[in-house]
Parts: structure tokens; C-alpha cells; sequence
């Protein structure tokens, strides 16, 4: 039996927290996506996209997502407020082997009531059921302290700078210097 298409792709897996619900993306929260955060260059600041200028950059983007998920190369959730349902963000888990990297992005609306620290704790635990999980690692742009304070709160220790690491044309055109933040299964620093 051939994968699912993107547009078919099934979810898979949603994973619930006291006030997250997360869930696999559909091709139909392209708007919601694209109204909650995707057109906002604050929110894009220091991500590796710039902010949307219309829904079907919205759309192309979740096609790409909903490519990588059927390929298994990523495992990408929603994140909905459980009281309302409203779509508030996005984390993604990019397994590779023994270990796997994270990314995640939430409204502006939303910013500073821990709910990226909670939806990334659920992700975290998630990760721990994989066979063979062993570690799990982020970079966040070195001017983004919010970032940093997120991940550090989900337990995820520091590791070091990484130089001219990511590009975020949200701010810069030149590569952006990056802090590497992880976690092992075991709790400490790889």
C-alpha cells in the first residue's frame, strides 16, 4: 500500500496537556495558521521563514510539513488551546536515528503564559517513547531570551554557541549565531 498524500495523510497522534491539545496538522488549518501567527513578522523575527504574505504561502508550507510526516521525517503537531480549540501554534520533532531536533512557534497573542513550555514538555515525553530515543536537541537565535527561557524551563540544558549557524531573514540577512540547548534521556547534557 503506497504512503498517504500530504492532503491525505491521517493524524496520527494527539497528545494532550492540562491546556494544549496537539494534534497533527491538516491542510485545512491553513487559514487559521496563517491569521493566528504566520502573517506576523514579530512572530517570525528569528525564525528560518519569513512572515506570510498570503494564505497560499500558508498552504505550500503545510503541504511541505504534511510531505515530511507522511516521509516520516518529521513528527508535527498543532497547538490548540483545549478550552475553545483555538490554533495557537506549531511544534515539530525531526527524528534522525538516536537523536532528534525540535522547532516550535507560538502567536504573539500567546506569548509569555508558558503554554510553549508546556506544549514542548508534552513533545519531550512524546519523544521518550520512541525506540532508541536518546537525545533531543533545539538552537534558538542568541538575541531570542524568550526562546531560550522556554527551553531551558522544558529542562533542556545549554551546550554552547554555534556560530553563524541558521539563517533568520527576519532579522538579518547574514547568518545568525545560534545557542544549542539539549536534552538526554538520562536527563544530563550529551
Amino acid at each position: 500500500m503506497p504512503p498517504p498524500t500530504p492532503a491525505s495523510a491521517p493524524p496520527s497522534l494527539t497528545l494532550t496537556t492540562p491546556r494544549l491539545q496537539l494534534s497533527a496538522p491538516r491542510l485545512s488549518d491553513a487559514a487559521e495558521i496563517f491569521q493566528s501567527y504566520a502573517r506576523s513578522p514579530q512572530v517570525a523575527r528569528y525564525l528560518v521563514w519569513t512572515a506570510h504574505g498570503a494564505p497560499h504561502e500558508t498552504e505550500a508550507f503545510l503541504v511541505r510539513c504534511l510531505e515530511g510526516m507522511a516521509a516520516g521525517r518529521a513528527v508535527p503537531f498543532v497547538i490548540r488551546l483545549r478550552a475553545g480549540g483555538e490554533l495557537i501554534g506549531m511544534i515539530e520533532l525531526r527524528p534522525a536515528g538516536h537523536k532528534s531536533d525540535l522547532g516550535y512557534v507560538l502567536s504573539q497573542a500567546h506569548w509569555g503564559r508558558g503554554y510553549a513550555t508546556e506544549a514542548l514538555r508534552a513533545v519531550i515525553s512524546h519523544a521518550w517513547t520512541m525506540p532508541g530515543m536518546a537525545r533531543i536537541w533545539a538552537t534558538c537565535d542568541v538575541d531570542n531570551l524568550a526562546s531560550a527561557r522556554v527551553l531551558e524551563k522544558a529542562g533542556m540544558l545549554r551546550e554552547g554557541l554555534l556560530r553563524a549557524w541558521e539563517m533568520h531573514p527576519g532579522c538579518s540577512a547574514r547568518p545568525r549565531d545560534s545557542w544549542c540547548y539539549a536534552i538526554t534521556h538520562d536527563g544530563g547534557i550529551a
